[in-house]
């Protein structure tokens, strides 16, 4: 029996309950589950030419089937939060100044 190896399949989605597409897999074979997600980020960063909407990454046994995604099922990560730096911070005026 061969030992259990996982893949990565890159899916573009659009904004509506239609299904994902897998649009590509990577050649990396993974060890773990653990280790396939750990490389998802830098993967799909390396995609920046798929024209979706929305572009996710799927970790699976390898030859198991695609799991049926929606694209109003993806989650996306939330985008940074705007920290203004700490003299800007204040809406009180300096002393002295008007």
């Amino acid at each position: 029996m061969e030992p259990l190896t996982f893949i990565m399949a890159i899916l573009g989605c659009g904004e509506s309950d239609a299904a994902c597409r897998e649009v590509a897999t990577v050649e990396t074979r993974y060890a773990s589950e653990a280790e396939c997600l750990a490389a998802t980020e830098t993967e799909l960063y390396r995609r920046d030419d798929i024209l979706y909407p929305s572009v996710v990454a799927q970790c699976r046994p390898a030859g198991a089937r695609p799991q049926l995604i929606r694209g109003n099922e993806v989650m996306l990560p939330e985008p940074p939060r705007f920290q203004a730096p700490a003299r800007f911070a204040s809406a009180e005026r300096p002393q002295g100044r008007r």
